[in-house]
């Protein structure tokens, strides 16, 4: 039997993302949190069989087997907290936590009473990042030195949603929105971060619109990262240089783009280029479904240690990410590098 879900939200993440991945992974949610009429509507017509409940507490009475936190930013720390405190495993979608210190108190907590948890950074299988992982793994780039990552788009009017018009310390803003999957990756292909420069600025929306990170890692891989709403020529996307050559992604999902010339081959993901010789990379196999299969797995091991280990993220990792992104936001204010020890 599949574990009963309770999904915490149902805007753009919990509907949109969330919701179908759990039902393609044989656990649709049983319980959803929303205390709005119009998304209650919408629950009622996509699940019909699910118990709607207007907050977080009504939801754990309800003793559910998993709680996927999908509220807003602001509050994903606190709503996590109080899963733990249930002795309930969760699954929080970026970010963990609004800052470094209260990402590590939640994951801190969950390691004391043993229960399991882990962070939606679902980015991580994306096919350009399992592609480019795998290349790295087979050192067709030889030496990295410099990773580019841009999520880049064009808003000149923004859209008028909590994202954009809530302060960074309500999870407001570019960093907090985009900037935890742009950091997680380059941590997670190249290392531990031991210096960070950012600039950031709010063109459009009351916290940050637009964000560029320097981040130096231990090994001594470069990681330049860019999220902007307001691109008017977004990309290219994804540039990786070693010694050996270059991996470039200029295209990303439906997102426009500025730079053509290398436009996906079938059953390929990004070029390989030496100068003037360019080589398409087949995609490399997985995707954002197998990221529920493998939290329902984790849940069915024997017992509390084991179940954490099998998470498909460690939540340490997005502790590590929140540190990364509040030495980015002291950067940009100050206007200096801030080395992490």
């Amino acid at each position: 039997m599949s574990p009963r879900v309770a999904l915490v939200g149902y805007g753009s993440a919990g509907r949109g993302i969330h919701a179908p991945l759990l039902a393609a992974a044989g656990a649709p949610p049983a319980v959803v949190v929303t205390a709005d009429a119009g998304r209650a509507a919408q629950v009622a017509a996509d699940l019909p069989a699910a118990l709607v409940v207007p907050d977080l507490g009504a939801a754990l009475a309800t003793r559910p087997d998993l709680v996927v936190v999908a509220s807003p930013s602001g509050v994903h720390g606190l709503n996590a907290l109080a899963c733990i405190e249930a002795g309930v495993p969760v699954v929080v979608d970026k970010p963990l936590a609004v800052d470094g210190r209260q990402a590590a108190d939640v994951v801190d907590r969950a390691a004391a009473l043993g229960v399991p948890m882990t962070v939606f950074q679902n980015r991580r299988l994306d096919p350009e990042n399992l592609t480019l992982a795998r290349l790295l793994a087979d050192g067709a780039l030889g030496e990295v030195h410099r990773f580019e990552r841009r999520w880049e788009r064009w808003r000149p009017v923004p859209k008028d949603r909590w994202r954009e018009n809530a302060p960074a310390a309500e999870g407001g803003g570019m960093l907090l929105d985009l900037g935890p999957h742009l950091v997680d990756i380059a941590l997670l292909l190249f290392g531990p971060a031991v210096a960070v420069y950012a600039e950031t600025a709010a063109w459009t929306t009351r916290a940050e619109d637009e964000a560029f990170l320097a981040v130096e890692h231990a090994g001594g891989v470069r990681s330049h990262l860019t999220a902007s709403s307001v691109a008017g020529a977004p990309g290219p996307r994804t540039r990786v240089l070693g010694s050996a050559g270059a991996y470039v992604v200029t295209r990303f999902e439906a997102e426009a783009h500025a730079f053509g010339g290398f436009e996906d081959e079938p059953g390929c993901t990004g070029w390989l280029v030496a100068g003037e010789e360019r080589t398409p990379v087949p995609t490399a196999p997985g995707g954002h479904g197998d990221f529920y299969p493998a939290v329902l797995a984790a849940l069915a091991g024997p017992d509390a240690a084991a179940r954490q280990a099998a998470m498909p993220v460690d939540p340490r990792d997005a502790v590590a990410t929140a540190r990364v992104l509040d030495a980015a936001r002291v950067s940009a204010e100050q206007r200096r590098v801030v080395e992490l020890g």
